[in-house]
């Protein structure tokens, strides 16, 4: 990937390793997304679903990973469907990948329906308002792209209440109702025994097979390993795809994806009794040599992981070997204990690892205080990102929006198909 900058080849132009390499070294810290492993889990998840189909959950940018690169190498794998937050991520996606199925997590609201028609994407419901609103649309400007279902069978967060999904089914088997999907989400999928997860295979399996004809899904990342009866016929993965493990209670089946590294800017020295870091929480023990790295808080590395006298932090590899981090982190700095590798070992502008080399994003998660999904969510634009694998090699940089472009601009207004048949009401 990145070579030395420094490498011109005999024709007197930069290569194409040293322009990335020159590029990256304008950054304090580089994050690479393996897109070979992210298709490689879709593909795993997608052997344990089978027959189910195996879509993909982009939302949040892919988990902080990149939707628009995750996205294409995931449908040139044969990914035929994706679910995204909300209508803004679905036309960054859209403009993507132009034929796979999107579904927009977020719900439908009034006078949006223009927009799913303009990108053809597809709203999932949970309200009867929300239906209401829909089918409006959908009857005046003839728009049959279809929509999904949510219904709340436990989480109390989205979705119809069961008796809202009973009042709806006449209309199903109606036919031509445009419900493409009905879903439902777990709970507690990650937790084996839990007796929610049973709870809501049943209330779910109920009230689905009522939907006529309809696909339904229940099954998250970890729904996936409840085993054949969660699966449906199409499951939802999200976290697992970039690597979280699915099954906290048993070794994690998913391959690692992103790699985090940052830049030493300093090497120092200080004495025993010496304090390192704001508030002075942590004092050297004995002679110290510390290496100042060019991340911190504001790039999603959380305060959490800092040590102070009587806690350890997180650890660091540098030079090949864990060195843990020596008081506490800053907005853009982290100081690292590197007392024990041999001299010479790290030295500045060398890179170290933050996330990598055994260094899992649920183990940076248990030093946050969280889970790997806000790890991942939560690292910074201030990395230069590099992505591999996929058909993708150039880093992407995130250029800041202009003054005053902080909410997209509405697309334009919609193309009416030629003679659409309405939808009943």
């Amino acid at each position: 990937m990145a070579s030395d900058p420094k490498t011109i080849p005999q024709s007197g132009l930069p290569s194409a390793e040293a322009n990335q390499a020159a590029a990256l070294a304008a950054y304090g810290g580089v994050l690479t997304v393996d897109l070979d492993a992210i298709i490689a889990n879709w593909r795993k998840l997608e052997k344990t679903a089978v027959p189910a189909e195996c879509s993909a959950v982009i939302k949040a940018d892919a988990y902080g990973c990149g939707a628009e690169q995750v996205s294409r190498a995931l449908s040139k794998a044969g990914c035929r469907t994706f679910f995204v937050a909300t209508l803004e991520e679905a036309r960054k996606v859209r403009a993507a990948v132009p034929e796979p199925t999107i579904y927009v997590l977020g719900g439908y609201f009034q006078n949006t329906g223009e927009h799913y028609a303009k990108i053809n994407c597809r709203p999932v419901i949970g309200d009867l308002n929300e239906l209401a609103e829909w089918d409006v649309f959908c009857r005046r400007s003839g728009w049959t792209g279809g929509a999904a279902v949510h219904i709340d069978t436990g989480m109390n967060r989205l979705g119809l209440t069961l008796a809202d999904a009973q009042a709806i089914i006449p209309r199903i088997n109606a036919g031509d109702h445009g419900i493409t999907l009905v879903m439902s989400h777990l709970v507690s999928a990650e937790q084996l025994n839990s007796p929610m997860n049973a709870k809501q295979l049943a209330t779910f399996r109920s009230i689905a097979s009522e939907f006529s004809g309809v696909p339904a899904a229940l099954a998250n990342s970890s729904g996936i390993f409840l085993g054949a009866p969660f699966q449906f016929d199409l499951v939802r993965p999200g976290a697992a795809l970039y690597g979280v493990n699915p099954t906290p209670e048993a070794d994690n089946p998913m391959q690692p994806v992103v790699e985090l590294k940052a830049r030493i800017v300093q090497i120092r020295n200080v004495e025993r009794g010496e304090s390192v870091g704001y508030g002075g929480t942590w004092t050297a023990r004995r002679p110290t040599k510390l290496a100042i790295i060019a991340v911190g808080y504001a790039d999603g590395y959380f305060r959490a992981a800092s040590s102070n006298d009587g806690t350890r932090g997180a650890d660091v590899i540098v030079a090949g070997k864990r060195c843990p981090i020596a008081g506490r982190i800053s907005m853009d700095l982290i100081a690292i204990d590197i007392t024990d590798l041999p001299p010479n070992a790290a030295r500045r502008g060398h890179m170290v690892t933050l996330l990598g080399d055994g260094i899992t994003v649920d183990e940076l998660a248990h030093h946050f205080g969280t889970i790997g999904y806000e790890v991942l969510t939560s690292l910074g634009h201030r990395y230069a990102r590099v992505y591999k694998g996929g058909d993708v090699v150039e880093p992407l940089e995130r250029p800041a929006l202009p003054t005053g472009a902080e909410q997209p601009l509405p697309p334009p207004p919609i193309e009416q198909p030629a003679s659409p048949p309405p939808l009943p009401t």
